[in-house]
């Protein structure tokens, strides 16, 4: 699919990696919508010349109000990258004692079925299309935590893994509509929550990367979204950039 032709939806658009990935589209051409429940996503959008459509990803109308903003706006949809996501560390049993469920429950909620929510929703714009091939791309975020987990991360890690394995279930419900999915497995990136931190603990997780030890960079994130959306032959993979990252 040719980036310059596309219609694109962004969650969480307003920041880090759903912005960067946004700008880099509309760099490319592309018609972008971004989706953020913070308001402040509109000047971002308009920023870097992107629609914006509120939207809360957990809320079933939420989103379907808002793909259909976009679908009005565009034309219609071929492209969907779900960006929107919480963090949660908490530990299974601690000082405080044992993992709140409802923090548990909100991060599955946010990060897993919010995801899920927006790319059903798009895949049915996607369907209407009509093309012999590439119909619609969706590519969503997982992270290395779905792989290797850390100490209090058992909420984020749940949420991560199963966005890694519905990966290829999901490209194979689609393909009869021609539509592609992949996800991207992020390890650490220089997100504005991280470029927050104090400059030592930076380097610090910096230090951690095999190669190069460095932060990603949202826009190394935004560059391979582009290639999934352009290379036709991808489908149904979850893709790890992190610099070879293993976390212990």
């Amino acid at each position: 699919m040719d980036l310059s032709n596309a219609r694109a939806i962004v969650t969480g658009g307003a920041s880090g990696l759903g912005a960067a990935t946004a700008r880099h589209f509309r760099e490319r051409g592309a018609q972008v919508t971004v989706l953020d429940r913070d308001e402040a996503g509109t000047e971002a959008a308009a920023g870097f010349g992107a629609h914006f459509a509120r939207a809360d990803v957990t809320d079933a109308d939420s989103v379907a109000a808002a793909i259909a903003q976009a679908v009005e706006r565009m034309g219609g949809i071929d492209v969907c990258v779900s960006c929107a996501g919480i963090v949660v560390g908490e530990k299974t049993f601690g000082r405080d004692g044992p993992h709140s469920l409802d923090s548990f429950r909100r991060t599955i909620e946010v990060n897993l079925i919010g995801t899920f929510n927006v790319l059903r929703l798009a895949a049915a714009e996607m369907a209407k299309n009509g093309r012999d091939q590439d119909n619609g791309v969706i590519v969503n975020t997982a992270s290395i935590a779905a792989f290797d987990g850390q100490s209090g991360q058992a909420a984020y890690a749940a949420s991560k893994a199963a966005i890694a394995g519905m990966t290829l279930p999901i490209a194979r419900d689609l393909a009869r509509n021609k539509v592609r999915v992949c996800a991207i497995a992020p390890g650490i990136f220089g997100t504005p929550m991280l470029r927050g931190l104090p400059q030592d603990v930076q380097d610090s997780l910096a230090a951690e990367v095999t190669n190069p030890k460095r932060l990603g960079e949202p826009e190394e994130f935004a560059r391979l979204a582009a290639f999934i959306v352009e290379n036709g032959y991808m489908n149904g993979e979850t893709i790890r950039i992190d610099g070879a990252l293993r976390m212990r």
